[in-house]
């Protein structure tokens, strides 16, 4: 679930990452591991952006990960392989701290070959970095605060603030997520308002882990029916939320033709 929510933020707000991350608002797409040539490694944890000049290769973190040097390596070499003239940033960023050194590591080395990457431990972060910008409030519970339940009723004051309703609803939903990972849910439902998480595409992501179960029971229990129709309702309405095919069906399930199919019959209505 934790991959599925960054991946939509760093989709929905990637300007505020490039900013960020960056240090200039350049405006970011996404870039399919497929178009790399070779099949993706770990394709849950990958998040690859790019512009005309830059690539920028994100991978969030709830768990240290030893492969993590590897997997950057491998990952620079392809994007060269693919786009020689364009620049490239690499980030590792860690949500939840820990004590494994695991986190620390941020070269890949081996007989004449030595690569560096970035690496951000979220719990490090000054929070005022996470409050001035929209798409960055969901990690601010997750940065070097004295009082994560003050940090989140920051985020929810932000938060109703903004007056595009979708962004609104995205954003708390997003942020009740992440906020999981360090507070209980009671501390979250009473400072985030919950009819509003409703109207957001991230709710339909939770939905769609229920609906993963229900697949997974059904395939135990040979009973399929009605499960395609709910992937498919799921996938109209993250299609009407902008979301892009490949992210669709990622999520749902589906395979990108019949997200693909979905579109046009959302376009002929």
């Amino acid at each position: 679930m934790f991959d599925n929510i960054c991946k939509f933020i760093a989709e929905t707000f990637s300007t505020d990452l490039a900013t960020w991350l960056l240090g200039t608002p350049v405006e970011l797409t996404e870039l399919s591991p497929k178009e790399l040539s070779l099949e993706p490694i770990r394709a849950d944890a990958l998040i690859l952006l790019q512009s005309d000049e830059v690539v920028l290769h994100l991978e969030f973190q709830t768990q240290p990960d030893a492969s993590i040097p590897f997997r950057m390596a491998d990952y620079r070499l392809r994007v060269y392989r693919r786009f020689p003239q364009k620049r490239m940033r690499q980030v590792v960023i860690y949500l939840t701290e820990t004590k494994s050194e695991e986190v620390y590591k941020n070269t890949f080395n081996i007989d004449g070959l030595h690569h560096e990457f970035t690496v951000i431990r979220l719990w490090e972060q000054p929070t005022e970095v996470f409050l001035r910008t929209a798409g960055l409030l969901p990690f601010a519970v997750l940065s070097n605060t004295n009082n994560q339940t003050n940090t989140l009723q920051a985020v929810a004051d932000e938060i109703n603030n903004i007056s595009d309703r979708r962004m609104q609803s995205n954003l708390a939903a997003s942020t009740a997520v992440l906020a999981g990972l360090v507070l209980k849910q009671e501390v979250i439902q009473r400072l985030l308002r919950k009819d509003m998480m409703r109207e957001s595409v991230i709710y339909q992501l939770i939905k769609t882990e229920g609906l993963e179960e229900g697949r997974q029971e059904g395939k135990q229990e040979g009973k399929q029916e009605g499960i395609q129709e709910k992937a498919e309702q799921i996938a109209f309405n993250l299609l009407a939320e902008g979301m892009t095919i490949a992210a669709i069906a990622r999520i749902t399930g589906l395979s990108e033709e019949v997200v693909q199919q979905l579109q046009q019959q959302q376009g002929d209505s």
